[in-house]
């Protein structure tokens, strides 16, 4: 049994819904973090080395960190295929994409709200107006990240970008705002939202 622990309202939020569209059963387990502000602490049960979630349990397999955890559930779980496997055409865009939001498109982002100071090219780091630049133009050309195949990197991606877009943290485009609406509608993301 897939055990998850979970945080409403943060990147977990993002395997809730990769879960519920893989149709695989899971339980959730509540768990508090340490929080920017100060508040919450560190699960001592949560696997997470810093108590961090998403944290997954599948029958004794620990796995952290969201994209891990989606490329870990993506590879096992087949009966709803949502990425491509090792040898399939597209796993080298997967593979990418699903690094590129840790990687680049959070701290580009995000950043810019926390007013974070960085040297852009360190840390595989980007401006924030490239970073929008690339997603407009990927996603203009395409329903999907993947074409016109829903796969875990419209969850892992879209999901931050839907975030992004509500908080203000990235500049709402035609193309943007009709990809979230896309993704949004899903019945999975309704049920994960509802819950």
């Amino acid at each position: 049994m897939i055990t998850l622990f979970h945080a409403p309202k943060t990147r977990s939020d993002s395997i809730v819904w990769l879960l519920e569209e893989l149709g695989v059963p899971y339980e959730t387990r509540l768990s508090d973090w340490r929080r920017p502000d100060g508040s919450g602490a560190k699960d001592p049960g949560n696997p997470h080395p810093h108590s961090k979630v998403p944290a997954l349990n599948d029958s004794g397999e620990t796995v952290f960190e969201t994209s891990a955890i989606a490329l870990y559930l993506t590879d096992k779980y087949r009966e709803t295929p949502m990425g491509p496997l090792p040898g399939e055409p597209g796993r080298g865009a997967y593979l990418s994409w699903l690094a590129y939001r840790p990687g680049v498109m959070e701290p580009a982002l995000i950043c810019r709200r926390f007013e974070v100071e960085h040297v852009f090219g360190a840390m595989g780091w980007a401006p924030a107006e490239e970073v929008e630049a690339v997603l407009n133009a990927h996603l203009a050309t395409r329903a999907y990240f993947l074409g016109d195949t829903f796969s875990a990197l419209d969850i892992l991606l879209g999901g931050g970008l839907n975030f992004m877009l509500m908080a203000k943290l990235v500049g709402e485009t035609p193309v943007l705002k009709a990809y979230a609406a896309r993704i949004t509608d899903r019945p999975a993301f309704q049920k994960m939202m509802a819950a």
